[in-house]
């Protein structure tokens, strides 16, 4: 199957970058590129892709907001939306998940890494970039004036099980790493992290960290 992607950045030859090695690859193609976040929004519901790359800071409509209104579009549901960043704009990538970003990418990653990426967030079954995803989460949610309160109620709805399981996905195991560690069949992690996140509504793995940090399933170091 070939994965669709949408690129959303106002730097063309970023863009064009990105082109090339997607569309010189077999299993990916671009379908469709937006300089704003209004254009991104109007050509993910026309070009119906499955992972837009979506740079953070862009005119008329940031990444954030144009993150936002996709996640928020229930028709577009099966899109994923990877934020991209120059890790200099650090603080936005909590607030990028909480938008409803499946993760964040570095401009500078090698271009395999960029691929497998995209291949990851679009089958659903992976957090990108999970080590760095988890210290960023982390340090922000540790910081004494942030606005965020710990709701630990939240998981009462699920199982000792899945307690478990999610905690291991916050701390950046995949399926097979879980399934190792735990003794499980990797189809039985699979169901418990897919019941967990519809329990939970979490969107994907990465809304997953984000609720794990803030109920306090998984503890915070800065």
């Amino acid at each position: 199957m070939t994965v669709r992607v949408l690129l959303a950045d106002d730097q063309t030859l970023i863009r064009a970058g990105f082109r090339a090695l997607i569309d010189a690859t077999e299993d990916l193609t671009v379908v469709g590129e937006a300089a704003t976040g209004t254009e991104a929004v109007a050509l993910t519901r026309s070009a119906r892709p499955d992972v837009v790359l979506m740079d953070i800071r862009m005119p008329e409509l940031d990444g954030l907001g144009a993150t936002r209104q996709i996640a928020g579009d229930e028709s577009l549901a099966g899109v994923r939306v990877v934020m991209l960043t120059t890790f200099e704009v650090d603080e936005y990538v909590l607030r990028a998940l909480r938008a409803g970003a499946s993760g964040f990418l570095g401009k500078g990653l090698q271009p395999r890494e960029l691929c497998e990426a995209i291949r990851l967030v679009a089958r659903g079954d992976a957090l990108l970039s999970p080590k760095a995803t988890r210290g960023l989460i982390a340090r922000f949610l540790a910081q004494p004036d942030r606005t965020d309160s710990a709701v630990p109620e939240l998981l009462e709805v699920l199982t000792e099980r899945e307690r478990e399981i999610v905690s291991l996905v916050a701390s950046g195991l995949s399926n097979e790493e879980i399934a190792e560690r735990l003794y499980l069949a990797q189809s039985t992690v699979k169901t418990h992290v897919k019941r967990a996140m519809a329990k939970l509504s979490a969107r994907d793995r990465a809304q997953l960290v984000v609720i794990a940090y803030q109920t306090g399933l998984v503890a915070a170091s800065g």
